[in-house]
């Protein structure tokens, strides 16, 4: 699975509103939502917000990996959003998250997004990889920034 073909320009916002973890997510699913993918918004949301209160999926670096696999999406997609201000998100190492990646997989996806998040995870590590995505000031940045992301160790 390439990154690039679930996660488009329509699918982000670089200027986040939201101001809490719920606002995050409903703000990142209605990106979905306005892009045609999202069979019913509220359910959506609800199975997200299940999933984030198993555990925090906030993983530290300033970034935030909310995802879930539900009937309620069409096609996988990931969402990609930015605070300047930062927004607590019970991240593991306290810091408020900046950049925020929502991953939604319909039900039947098997493991993709665990595979999708195992490849973010991969490349999010690396400061330079992170530097470049919170200096990016345009979606066609962000894309760039992305683009090696299905090439292993490209921030190694």
């Amino acid at each position: 699975m390439e990154i690039l073909k679930i996660i488009k320009k329509e699918y982000m916002n670089l200027a986040l509103k939201a101001q809490s973890k719920n606002e995050v997510i409903e703000e990142l699913a209605n990106l979905l939502d306005q892009a045609g993918v999202v069979e019913d918004i509220e359910k959506l949301i609800h199975d997200i917000k299940i999933r984030e209160s198993l555990s925090t999926t906030g993983i530290g670096f300033k970034i935030a990996i909310p995802h879930a696999k539900s009937k309620y999406i069409k096609e996988p997609a990931i969402a990609f959003g930015k605070s300047k201000q930062g927004i607590d998100y019970d991240s593991m190492d306290g810091l408020d998250a900046k950049l925020f990646f929502l991953i939604c997989m319909p039900e039947q996806g098997g493991n993709m997004h665990l595979k999708a998040l195992a490849k973010l995870s991969r490349n999010l590590i690396h400061e330079s990889f992170r530097n470049a995505l919170e200096n990016a000031t345009t979606k066609e940045e962000v894309l760039e920034v992305l683009k090696d992301i299905d090439k292993e160790d490209q921030y190694a």
